[in-house]
């Protein structure tokens, strides 16, 4: 059986961000997982062009999608919202999405994300992916990441374990029906 292969997405943007702790937390994870090949992209380091047009870093993010298993959305909610750097990212690819499992990981708050999740999974059944019902939600993240140190409760990583789970059922069987048949458009 060959390796799952899982794009990691950082959503933020943002100065001072904290997205790239959770991503790494996440992707420890991940890593675990027997059979999993984990690569992450940060739209920080990526420079998507706000009007859709092509460039290098358009190419880039469609190959790395294209090449893609399965996918995990790490994202913060700002004012009820998720980040337009990760909406210019889902807008700037399109077939690429196509019949693939996607996972959240938000963060934030009270909320832990929740709201910018249920707007992604309108978002992504639009472009034709499978959310995941089981998501990763961090609650006050800036209390659970101090000094460098995770202290997540066991809450999140029992989610992450649940939706490492899904994602590898629907990772693996989706990629199977792609190879013997085209996703009807």
């Amino acid at each position: 059986m060959t390796d799952l292969n899982v794009e990691v997405i950082v959503g933020s943007v943002r100065v001072g961000r904290i997205a790239p702790a959770v991503t790494e937390w996440f992707a420890e994870q991940a890593r675990a997982v027997p059979g999993w090949k984990v690569s992450v992209i940060d739209l920080a380091d990526l420079s998507l062009p706000s009007d859709f047009s092509q460039s290098t870093a358009t190419e880039m993010l469609r190959r790395r999608i294209g090449g893609a298993d399965a996918v995990v959305a790490v994202t913060s909610e700002y004012n009820h919202g998720y980040p337009a750097a990760l909406k210019t990212a889902l807008d700037s690819v399109k077939h690429e999405w196509r019949a693939k499992p996607i996972g959240f990981v938000s963060y934030g708050g009270q909320s832990g994300g929740l709201r910018a999740t249920e707007q992604l999974r309108q978002v992504v059944a639009e472009l034709h992916m499978v959310s995941v019902r089981q998501s990763v939600s961090i609650h006050q993240v800036r209390k659970q990441f101090r000094d460098g140190v995770w202290n997540v409760d066991a809450v999140a990583v029992d989610a992450a374990g649940r939706m490492i789970d899904q994602l590898d059922w629907w990772g693996r069987g989706l990629r199977d029906r792609r190879a013997v048949e085209p996703y009807p458009c």
